[in-house]
């Protein structure tokens, strides 16, 4: 098992549209092409469809290192609505300890706008997930 065949199992991420595109200890990026069951009744992507794009890479990348890893606090600023188009998401590590991670999300359009910043904090807990090798993921 692959860490992109672990995440497919992200029911809720799945049914939303959004594919885990890179992934890697450390750092991930998502993408979800903007639909209409995404947009609110302002007609611009619904908070909650960018949060969960950002948490996505968020826990792919955090959990990239092979250890089960929850969230434990996050937050999420909206810089510019958006109806139309692609989104993106990447998660690049911030600080990284024996129980705790900080990451930083960067959700962009296709210009590389910057649409929404997610930071979250996760703990890192002594659980081995299957598709972890030592290291190749």
């Amino acid at each position: 098992m692959t860490i992109k065949e672990f995440f497919k199992a992200d029911r809720y991420a799945a049914f939303s549209g959004i594919e885990l595109l890179e992934v890697e200890p450390g750092r991930a990026k998502t993408r979800m092409e903007i639909r209409e069951m995404h947009l609110n009744a302002g007609n611009v992507v619904q908070g909650g469809a960018i949060f969960t794009l950002a948490d996505l890479a968020f826990a792919a990348a955090v959990n990239g290192y092979g250890n089960l890893a929850m969230s434990i606090e996050t937050s999420i600023r909206y810089f510019k609505g958006v109806g139309s188009g692609v989104l993106f998401a990447d998660a690049k590590i911030v600080h990284i300890h024996k129980r705790l991670a900080t990451f930083e999300v960067r959700v962009t359009d296709e210009t590389d706008e910057l649409i929404a910043l997610f930071i979250a904090t996760a703990y890192r807990k002594d659980v081995t997930l299957p598709f972890f090798d030592g290291g190749n993921t």
